[in-house]
């Protein structure tokens, strides 16, 4: 059993595609944000 202590030595064990990540991030925040607004404001409008 090999002790892993050293980042270099750890292999990634599934691949990662950081630009597409990030852009999934974002794009789910704004979509929860922008659903937020609209469900905020038809409640505001329908009092």
């Amino acid at each position: 059993m090999s002790e892993l202590n050293h980042p270099e030595e750890h292999l990634m064990e599934e691949p990662s595609n950081d630009f597409l990540d990030t852009a999934l991030g974002f794009a789910g925040m704004f979509g929860f944000l922008f659903l937020m607004g609209i469900v905020a404001t038809a409640i505001t409008l329908l009092q």
